[in-house]
């Protein structure tokens, strides 16, 4: 029965029926998997086994280079698998992959979204469980547990972290004898400053929802005070609580310093906003750092973590992403070999080295210093994504609630109060702690 209302719920919510033409499991030439399925894939390299192509699909489009020099070091170790990665926009995605799953068929090879998104497809039947593949003790359990399912087994091979910060531009603020802000009162002030001189202080856009969690999701912990979030997952406190409320009432504060007509902005206007240095500051992830940089390589970049009330700093992280194996792929065995080559250390350098990305596995250094610095305050001052970690269920999920919300708190619909009453009501259908 829960599979089936997984499929009831999922076709629901799909907006489309979308065929996906070559997406097929088997992708390439017949080839039988050696070996029992979930056990660990061995197999050689001789040039007598058939030669199999896997499918892989992900949500990053902008990372297609840097897979292809990925992919081609694992293929130089097994001339028999041939990997075809084939990104699609993230906004389509889940739907895409959902479509694909429900009709069998899907990818080989599917990257995950984290927490209970991914979860829900492990629930569902979807996932082979990767228990035994070789480096998966590698990573710490609170790095698997974005991808570990109901039955306590692991889906999600982890890929790397992602920090939220206000992003800088450091000759807009040396020209103009600014700071980095250490509190509130400080970043108003400085974003004041900005636009006393014409220069736009944030670049923001609120065309896209998850941009508006993804922003509350850097504000909201600096109102949240020392054992905060603590009480919220005890439901000792909710989300109406003086401390949410606070930030999103600071996230309407900010709006004077949005760039003009922001809410027709995408994550692209914001982007090159920001990197061609009509903008001082940018709110958005460590994965935007490449994106930022290949439109700018002479952008003077730098970031702040949010300052909070009680004088100190935070960076919220959360595990971005894992890849998994379709529980009804053809070439189950050769999947999980490339899985186990994603769990090695070699793995782990290149991908952070080739995607200037904080690494999933422990003790990964990257040449780039604010990438350092981001890995670094991750373990040192991080705060978790709320909505991706704990508040990504029900239908629609309260993270999208929030995401819908606050648009319409920024179309001028929706009071802060009437914002938090929404979140708040879209929890307590689903989460526990808000029902006692």
């Amino acid at each position: 029965m829960r599979k089936f209302r997984f499929h009831a719920v999922a076709s629901v919510l799909l907006t489309a029926a979308l065929a996906l033409a070559g997406c097929s499991g088997g992708g390439g030439e017949t080839a039988s998997p050696s070996g029992d399925a979930g056990k660990s894939p061995s197999g050689g390299q001789g040039g007598g086994e058939q030669q199999v192509t896997l499918s892989m699909h992900s949500w990053r489009v902008e990372d297609t280079e840097g897979y292809k020099k990925l992919i081609a070091a694992f293929e130089a170790k097994n001339p028999n698998i041939k990997i075809e990665f084939k990104p699609f926009k993230a906004t389509e995605y889940n739907t895409i992959l959902s479509t694909a799953l429900q009709s069998d068929s899907g990818p080989d090879l599917l990257q995950l979204r984290p927490y209970a998104p991914g979860i829900s497809l492990a629930t569902a039947g979807y996932l082979e469980p990767l228990d035994n593949v070789p480096g998966i003790q590698n990573f710490p359990k609170n790095v698997t547990a974005a991808s570990t399912g109901k039955d306590g087994k692991v889906y999600g091979m982890p890929l790397s972290l992602s920090t939220t910060q206000f992003y800088y531009n450091k000759k807009i603020f040396e020209e103009n004898g600014l700071k980095e802000p250490k509190s509130w009162d400080e970043l108003i002030a400085t974003a004041k400053a900005l636009k006393e001189k014409g220069i736009v202080p944030i670049s923001f856009g609120a065309k896209e929802g998850w941009l508006l969690s993804l922003s509350n999701g850097v504000i909201a912990p600096a109102s949240f005070g020392d054992g905060y979030v603590e009480k919220l997952l005890k439901g000792e406190s909710d989300l109406k609580s003086p401390e949410y409320l606070k930030s999103v009432q600071r996230m309407q504060e900010l709006i004077p310093y949005f760039p003009e007509n922001y809410v027709g902005l995408d994550q692209n206007d914001m982007r090159t906003l920001f990197a061609t240095e009509k903008a001082a500051m940018y709110i958005n992830g460590s994965f935007e750092l490449e994106g930022i940089r290949k439109l700018n390589p002479n952008l003077q970049l730098d970031f702040f973590p949010m300052p909070t009330d009680d004088g100190k700093q935070v960076i919220t992280t959360w595990v971005d992403g894992s890849y998994a194996v379709n529980a009804k792929s053809k070439h189950k065995q050769e999947a999980l070999k490339f899985l186990e080559f994603m769990a090695t250390k070699e793995f782990a350098e290149t991908f952070a080295k080739q995607f200037h990305s904080i690494s999933a596995m422990p003790g990964v250094k990257t040449d780039d210093p604010l990438v350092d610095k981001m890995a670094e305050l991750s373990q040192s001052s991080s705060v978790p994504y709320l909505m991706v970690i704990h508040f990504a269920q029900g239908n629609p999920t309260t993270k999208q609630v929030l995401e819908n919300s606050l648009q319409g708190m920024y179309l001028g619909k929706l009071t802060p109060e009437q914002v938090v009453e929404e979140v708040q009501k879209s929890a307590a259908t689903w989460f526990e702690p808000f029902k006692k």
